[in-house]
């Protein structure tokens, strides 16, 4: 493999590699935070950690390629290299992770009590105004503008 080969099979692959984690960050939008980004930094680290394959000429390889390979094929004996480089780049990554959390909790609670609660609308109608209104004010809801039933009934704010 020549210098260039080995540059445009990095460039293809750093490529497909964002597109993979843009992809995991859209699938992962719906879920909590504090399980979100955790997984989101695991997915990081398996895509971009890179390991050694040729000590002499100083090539590397994603290690979560490797690891595929050298177990599937039973081809080379790189797995367990590729396995510790791993594990040392998600113990870094979850370490700059952790720092992150710990610096920005404080933050957000400084920036939630500066900001104060909610101000309450002034006209906002109370519980027993509501109760009290006559059902005729809303007319019948079951249904829309073109006079065709609805099915589903949406509830007044």
């Amino acid at each position: 493999m020549t210098e260039n080969d080995y540059l445009f099979a990095w460039g293809a692959y750093l490529l497909a590699a964002l597109g993979c984690l843009l992809v995991w960050f859209r699938l992962t939008i719906w879920m909590w935070r504090y399980l979100r980004e955790p997984l989101r930094v695991l997915v990081l680290v398996l895509l971009f950690g890179p390991t050694v394959v040729d000590p002499g000429k100083e090539q590397f390889a994603p290690a979560i390629a490797i690891t595929a390979m050298d177990l599937l094929l039973d081809v080379g004996d790189n797995a367990w290299r590729a396995v510790a480089d791993l594990s040392m780049y998600g113990l870094i990554a979850f370490s700059l992770y952790l720092v992150f959390v710990a610096i920005r909790w404080p933050v957000q609670l400084w920036w939630r009590a500066r900001k104060g609660p909610a101000p309450v609308a002034a006209d906002e109608p109370t519980l027993r105004e509501m109760m009290t209104r006559d059902t005729e004010d809303f007319g019948d809801t079951r249904y829309d503008a073109r006079g065709d039933r609805r099915l589903r009934l949406e509830p007044r704010l």
